[in-house]
């Protein structure tokens, strides 16, 4: 008989609470031991709702708890770098909510620290946007439907901080998000899943409309993060990366990506939920996802089995964490120094 697997829960925000408290009650034989959240009222909130039996006073007493397995940390990226070396250290199993880390110095750390623990799973929380079109993309590009790739380009806009007397949250706040600028890793991570590479050089532009904004506790802010960037990239074998994001479109929100390629283009329509295939100088036509290959969330069973079964881990390892953050770091670069050419 498999021994329970006990997983302590440092951080309980909502995709927590949404995906991975009841992905892991599903799994036989896992057990949620314990949380800690930002404050002991919340923990109890979590605790009572998924029957949680312990409500840890900080973080330590989750990692240093000798019945605990797995930790999954579901914070802000301030402290993913420190809770994910600590449980390593301390021989516990990670799955940590993305980004990765505020930066890619703090993520070749927790990297530099799994490489020292090769018995320990870690894992990175994926973008789950194009889970259900992953494999399908990948095997459309790989039977060379697309021909040589010419171009990647990705939209991503709306209007979340067009309002200027709007207050920053955390994801403006340097301090808890650090370098990760709007949608930038995200979007970058699903086309590293399809293409198996990332560029090589990129330029960046980027602005912030709003200089100062007034944070939850009514303090001004002085805002550093981009509330709109662009970027242009190169990969090795001269097909060319475009990208734009912005929270400050008055617009029709855009979100999606496009694989350009000398014989068919591939759209993924994040808004519509659909990927669309135009070869030639055909029309545009729907691309029907198989079931088989249309497996979407498993983050928790494929942590979990990862654990119990040495699987390795795919969705996602911290190398292809370090690759996005490297390109993330790199865009920040670049459009500090008033767009210079960066070599990654």
């Amino acid at each position: 008989m498999t021994p329970p697997l006990r997983i302590g829960f440092i951080g309980a925000g909502a995709n927590t609470r949404s995906r991975h408290l009841p992905g892991f009650q599903e799994i036989p034989g896992v057990v949620l031991a314990a949380v800690c959240n930002r404050t002991e009222e919340s923990s109890r909130k979590v605790a009572q709702a998924f029957g949680i039996p312990v409500v840890a006073p900080d973080w330590r007493a989750i990692i240093d708890s000798p019945t605990i397995d797995a930790v999954c940390i579901g914070t802000w990226p301030n402290l993913h770098a420190e809770l994910t070396i600590a449980a390593l250290r301390a021989g516990k199993h990670v799955l940590t909510e993305a980004r990765m880390a505020r930066d890619l110095g703090e993520a070749l750390l927790m990297f530099a620290e799994a490489q020292r623990h090769p018995q320990l799973v870690a894992q990175i929380v994926p973008a789950p946007m194009s889970l259900a079109f992953d494999a399908t993309i990948v095997k459309l590009i790989n039977a060379g439907v697309l021909g040589s790739l010419r171009e990647v380009s990705v939209m991503c806009t709306n209007n979340t901080q067009v309002d200027s007397a709007l207050p920053s949250g955390w994801r403006q706040d340097p301090q808890l998000s650090g370098k990760n600028t709007l949608a930038l890793g995200i979007y970058y991570e699903m086309t590293l899943r399809w293409l198996g590479r990332g560029v090589t050089t990129l330029s960046a532009d980027a602005a912030i409309f709003t200089p100062q904004r007034k944070n939850a506790q009514g303090e001004q802010q002085t805002m550093t993060i981009p509330e709109r960037v662009t970027v242009l990239g190169r990969y090795a074998d001269a097909a060319r990366f475009l990208a734009h994001f912005s929270s400050v479109e008055l617009t029709a929100p855009r979100n999606e990506i496009r694989l350009h390629g000398s014989r068919a283009g591939l759209r993924l329509d994040f808004i519509t939920n659909q990927l669309w295939l135009t070869e030639a100088a055909g029309p545009e036509r729907l691309v029907e996802i198989m079931p088989a290959l249309g497996d979407a969330w498993r983050v928790e069973a494929d942590f979990i089995a990862s654990i119990r079964e040495d699987r390795p881990v795919t969705l996602t390892d911290f190398a292809t964490g370090v690759s996005y953050m490297r390109f993330t770091e790199a865009v920040w670069s670049s459009w500090n120094e008033q767009g210079r050419w960066v070599t990654i």
